[in-house]
């Protein structure tokens, strides 16, 4: 039997923007303490030319995504973190390529 993994992202609400900025400057509050416990769990924290990385939120705040959820964020590179922002507007609303089946694997979200 075949089964399908769908690429897709939760339906989660958009939030407005009065709801987001909250979550927002919870995350600019905490980023660098962030960054250290997240150091210590995982590995130092990535950087570049003394830079760090953008934290990525995988839920994001736009969405209601906790912004402190060491679970709910990695560092991003910043080219390819730039590209999951501009992705993620279509993930969520069930567009291409996101509204097609993905590989064939030994298990299934949907």
């Amino acid at each position: 039997m075949k089964t399908t993994i769908y690429y897709c992202c939760c339906d989660y609400r958009t939030l407005e923007p009065t709801e987001k900025k909250p979550l927002r400057d919870a995350w600019e509050s905490v980023r660098e303490s962030f960054r250290r416990d997240w150091s210590k769990r995982f590995g130092e924290w990535l950087s570049e030319g003394g830079r760090y990385w953008p934290g990525h939120h995988i839920r994001d705040l736009w969405h209601g995504g906790d912004p402190m959820d060491p679970n709910n964020v990695f560092p991003a590179e910043p080219f390819v973190h730039d590209i999951y922002n501009k992705a993620y507007p279509a993930c969520y609303a069930g567009q291409a390529p996101w509204n097609t089946s993905g590989p064939n694997l030994p298990y299934t979200d949907n």
